[in-house]
Formats: structure tokens, sequence, C-alpha cells
């Protein structure tokens, strides 16, 4: 067969492939069509509030002295918060007393002997929550020579978290916007074609904020020191806050 009429048979076959393909895709009808769409949007802020956990815990013989010495640290350090930072929010939690036994070899069950503690231990938390964020290293630098620095979590205020929530919507719709106008062009129509037909923002209720969108730092101390510390050094980062819409839309 001439070269000419090769050439020829495999440009006719080219052509009827892609009008058979122009066809297909013609065939596939669009119009009515409904497409669920999700989308997200984030707003990022510098956190702009603090909640140290400081704890004290004493050991002694005497169940009465140790308890003695626990509560008078702890009035002591509650007292060295407020003076360096008065508008701080200060809660109590998670007192504790219990027995301390010495290494005693298992006793048989027949004639068992009730053991008696050597010593008790007695311990309580405060919880510190302050937006004085620059003031925080100083605070806790005072109050680390009574109380043991045992958390310290970063965030955002109710305040703050309120004013981004306008912004948190914006972004979660311009995110739902570009990817209707996606869609529509993978379609081949235009973004005009569609309708919204419902928009559920956060309906579900299953946003929680993340735990990952804070800045943890937890620090620990066996026992409180009374001389002086020097002031530890505190980054406060940024919290991500994350919004979810579903839209359902219709293509003319």
């Amino acid at each position: 067969m001439p070269k000419l009429s090769v050439r020829f048979a495999a440009l006719i076959l080219f052509s009827y492939l892609t009008s058979a393909q122009a066809q297909t895709q013609a065939s596939v009808q669009t119009a009515g069509t409904l497409v669920v769409v999700a989308a997200t949007g984030e707003v990022k802020h510098a956190n702009d509030e603090a909640r140290a956990t400081l704890m004290i815990e004493e050991q002694d013989k005497d169940k009465a002295t140790a308890a003695s010495r626990a509560n008078l640290k702890m009035k002591q350090g509650m007292e060295i918060v407020k003076r360096e930072d008065p508008q701080a929010l200060l809660k109590t939690r998670g007192y504790y007393t219990y027995p301390i036994y010495g290494d005693e070899p298992p006793q048989p069950r027949q004639g068992t002997k009730v053991r008696q503690p050597v010593g008790w231990r007695v311990g309580q938390y405060l919880d510190v929550t302050t937006q004085n964020i620059n003031g925080l290293p100083k605070t806790v630098a005072a109050a680390q020579k009574v109380l043991a620095l045992n958390g310290l979590y970063f965030g955002l205020t109710e305040a703050t978290t309120k004013k981004l929530e306008e912004q948190r919507i914006a972004a979660a719709y311009q995110n739902l916007a570009d990817r209707i106008a996606a869609i529509a062009k993978a379609l081949g129509k235009s973004a005009s074609d569609a309708v919204l037909d419902t928009l559920d923002f956060e309906g579900s209720g299953a946003y929680v904020p993340q735990r990952d969108s804070r800045v943890l730092t937890t620090m620990r101390a066996a026992t409180a020191e009374s001389a002086p510390v020097e002031e530890p050094s505190f980054e406060p980062g940024e919290t991500t806050l994350s919004m979810h819409v579903v839209g359902k839309v219709r293509f003319k």
C-alpha cells in the first residue's frame, strides 16, 4: 500500500475516534446535576491567654505536719501570684492526701497484719489563667520559689475567639466558592450555572478545637525551692481555628 494511503487511513481513524469521544462527552447531560461539596476555612491568631498549673507536694511521717506545710506553701504561692499578676484568675483543685508504705515483704493470708504507713504525702494544684503574657515569666519565676510549675498551656481568650468567628465563616465560604467554580469547569459549565441549594455550617456539631492547636509546655519539679529562680522562657505561639461547611449545589 502506498505511504500516502496509510497516512490517509490513519487520519480517518483519528478523526473517527475524536468524533466518537466528543459524542460520548456530549451525551453526558449535566443539567440539573446536584453536587455535594465540602470545604474548610482556617484562621490563625496569636495566642493571647495562658493557663499555668502550679503545684505543691509535701511529705512527712506525721500527716498533720505534711498537710500544714502544704497548706502554708500553697497560701504563700497564691499570694505571690496575686501580687505579681493582680488580674490573673486563680483556681485551686486536686487536693490529695495518701499514705506511704515501706518495702515490706508480702504477708501470708492467715493472720494478715494491717500495714502501717511510714509517712504521708499531701499535695494540691493551682490553676492560673492570665492574659498578661509578657509578665508571665516573671510571675512564674516568683511562684517557683514556693510552688512547682506542673504545666503551661497557651490559647485564645473567649473574646478573641468570638471576633474570629466572622473570619472563619468568610474563609470557609470562599473555599466553597472556589471548589464549586472548579467543579463547574470540569462539567463544562460556568460558575454562574451553579445554584446553591443547601448550605450547612458546622451543622453536625462535630467541630471541636483540637488539642494540637494549642502550644503545650510541661515542667515538673520534685520539690519546691525557696531560693531565687531564673525566669523561664516562653513562646505563646498561635492557634488555628477551622470552620467546615458543606453545600449542595444544583447546576442549570
